[in-house]
């Protein structure tokens, strides 16, 4: 077999990258529903600390969460021109995440894939789902289903 042809027959995830920080990250682009440019995000008195606000997305009102205090970095001053909102679904309810910007999507080998380290009990470690080497750097893969519990996607409920 050539390696082509190899390569064609070797499972691909394909994975949507984004930027916190100096950190690139990587979610599964079939938990992705769309990536927004930052529209303007209405505050909401009384929301919990990892929520920044609400916005319109055609329609239905979707709580934006700060991805940053999710994974224990300090928030950022201000939105940029390259802040995105990854719409993400969580169990039955629609979710924005704000990440710093949005890099590609990435195909994956999924036998390149490692699993993650055990790094304690870290806010950030409960959705870390895997770890890819690539040249530029370490990518490091979360799992959107985790990024919220059964108790915050309730009280987002309640907004």
């Amino acid at each position: 077999m050539s390696q082509a042809t190899q390569a064609r027959s070797e499972p691909v995830s394909r994975w949507v990258t984004f930027r916190l920080e100096s950190e690139t990250y990587g979610i599964d682009v079939m938990q992705i529903r769309e990536v927004l440019r930052s529209p303007e995000i209405s505050p909401v008195p009384g929301a919990p600390s990892y929520v920044l606000g609400i916005i319109n997305l055609r329609g239905n009102v979707v709580a934006i969460i700060d991805t940053r205090s999710r994974f224990g970095l300090p928030s950022k001053d201000e939105i940029d021109d390259s802040s995105r909102i990854l719409i993400l679904e969580a169990g039955d309810y629609v979710v924005g995440f704000l990440v710093d910007s949005v890099s590609e999507v990435a195909e994956l080998r999924n036998e390149q894939i490692e699993s993650a380290p055990d790094t304690g009990s870290g806010e950030g470690s409960r959705f870390i789902t895997g770890l890819y080497n690539r040249k530029d750097g370490l990518l490091i893969l979360i799992d959107a289903s985790r990024m919220l519990s059964d108790t915050e996607l309730a009280e987002l409920a309640s907004i």
